[in-house]
């Protein structure tokens, strides 16, 4: 009795160094024959746990990365807004022409800035909110008149525009404020990084299971960061210098609203052209499904 209880010892004291094990880095665990089971299970644990733990790094080196940048992002703004309005404080006898010149200049860091204070607020939300779905039917081909509308501005300052193929018998059913945040931050996707004077093409096609909507715009992603554009935080390095580079959450987001859906998103780059694909599942699939 005595040398089967050592045994039982032995083999607890084992597992419980094995268990101490698994938030130290180095080899793997290392158990007797007769623990193979348990070894291979706490050797996945411990694979696991490291796996998380350089995803949280990631994360969070990200994140620090990001607010100095747009820290640095809000500086630049602040400061021209501040000089222009002290320019105009100091020279109340400016001419109105000049005046007008630095409103207008003003008006544009300011509302600069608002987009950036407005990308923190996003940080934090997205962090702390779980995302909710309010579904309904949605006319695909209007959402998208109204999205391209909104974005008018931002297009016809670098002479771009959004040519929409969707058929006008196209729904789908889904949280209508979540996915067109979704179509935004694709088509603002599109405009920050797609040729100058181009053409972004929406398209959308209906099958039994899924309705699938693709944009595409001349522009092309190198193909070792198609693989990073959905991280969050994650910027293309020439939207750090740009005025329309943002937080790099809004693929991300994207990604995040799209899976909750229970659909998918991907990106795909080849030969100058860049297209990002939604599938949704159909509203057929949909409405049988819902309770």
């Amino acid at each position: 009795f005595y040398m089967l209880l050592y045994s039982y010892k032995r083999y607890f004291d084992e597992v419980l160094s094995g268990i101490d094990k698994l938030m130290e880095d180095g080899d793997a665990i290392s158990l007797s024959p007769e623990l193979e089971t348990v070894e291979h299970k706490l050797n996945y644990a411990k694979q696991t746990l490291k796996t998380q733990a350089d995803e949280a790094r990631k994360t969070e080196r990200q994140k620090n990365e990001l607010v100095v940048y747009l820290a640095h992002d809000i500086k630049t703004p602040l400061t021209s807004v501040i000089g222009y309005l002290s320019l105009l404080d100091e020279n109340p006898d400016m001419p109105d022409d000049k005046k007008l010149k630095y409103i207008h200049t003003a008006w544009e860091k300011a509302n600069r800035l608002r987009i950036l204070v407005n990308e923190f607020f996003e940080i934090t939300r997205n962090h702390s909110e779980p995302i909710s779905l309010q579904k309904v039917k949605i006319d695909l081909y209007y959402m998208l008149v109204q999205i391209s509308e909104e974005l008018y501005p931002q297009l016809s300052a670098c002479k771009k525009r959004i040519e929409n193929n969707v058929g006008e018998d196209i729904s789908v059913y889904g949280d209508s404020e979540k996915l067109a945040r979704v179509f935004n931050n694709i088509l603002k996707n599109a405009i920050a990084y797609s040729e100058d004077e181009s053409v972004i093409s929406v398209f959308a096609e209906e099958f039994p299971e899924k309705t699938v909507i693709r944009f595409e715009n001349r522009g092309e992603i190198p193909g070792d960061k198609l693989s990073l554009i959905f991280d969050k935080f994650y910027r293309l390095s020439s939207a750090r210098q740009s005025e329309t580079g943002g937080s790099g959450l809004g693929l991300a987001i994207a990604r995040d609203i799209v899976t909750l859906h229970g659909g998918r998103i991907k990106a795909e780059s080849i030969n100058g052209l860049t297209s990002f694909v939604i599938e949704l599942p159909s509203i057929r699939e949909e409405l049988t499904m819902a309770p």
